[in-house]
């Protein structure tokens, strides 16, 4: 993705039907193809007559929208929020087997939860909490400290870094699973690409406050 004004819409990481059965081909279209899509479209045309907020990276756009002017500030905020939540959302999820966390990272929920079990207990708790639309966060902050979030609408948790999330718009699931938000979480949580959110981690010290995925 650029990191400034144009943005451009990411490919698919992985082929549509690649998640299967976890979520569905017509899941991955409608929700890439149309939501994300939209909110990148939509930014950019925010920002079209805006040439003094052209070169703010997208991670600036959300964590200090409320500087921006009166007439666009909640569009950016909504919008901007929405390309980088489900850049992440779409980034961290693999076809390949299921994975475990390894290394640092692997230490680091031992530390903060007790076990994986135990942070998944944690986030999917989270994510069924979270009222209407909204997004659930595993974050860390610059000492490594791992913590669980939630934020509503497209707000992010940043300045905290982000490092993996669970997307509960019911655009990310309805088609494929109804009202059963218990259901998708558990089929999303086999997804989760652990090698990279490690890797991420690991790399942490040289990237915070950047975070990486911004």
């Amino acid at each position: 993705m650029e990191q400034h004004y144009p943005f451009s819409l990411p490919p698919l990481p992985y082929a549509y039907d690649a998640l299967t059965p976890q979520l569905d081909q017509r899941t991955l279209r409608f929700h890439h193809d149309k939501h994300f899509a939209a909110y990148v479209d939509n930014l950019n045309k925010l920002l079209a007559d805006q040439p003094e907020y052209q070169s703010w990276s997208l991670e600036q756009l959300c964590r200090d929208w409320c500087q921006l002017h009166d007439d666009i500030r909640q569009g950016v905020r909504n919008n901007a929020g929405g390309v980088y939540n489900h850049d992440l959302y779409f980034k961290t999820m693999t076809p390949t087997p299921a994975s475990t966390p390894s290394g640092d990272l692997a230490g680091a929920i031992t530390r903060d939860f007790g076990d994986l079990q135990s942070l998944k207990d944690t986030l999917k708790a989270t994510a069924l909490g979270v009222f209407g639309s909204g997004w659930a966060w595993l974050t860390y902050d610059r000492e490594g400290r791992l913590s669980v979030q939630k934020t509503a609408n497209q707000d992010t948790p940043l300045p905290l870094c982000p490092l993996l999330t669970c997307d509960v718009w019911e655009h990310a699931y309805y088609l494929q699973y109804q009202n059963r938000r218990a259901e998708y979480f558990e089929n999303w949580w086999q997804l989760v690409d652990w090698p990279q959110l490690s890797e991420t981690y690991r790399l942490r010290r040289t990237t915070f406050p950047r975070c990486p995925q911004g």
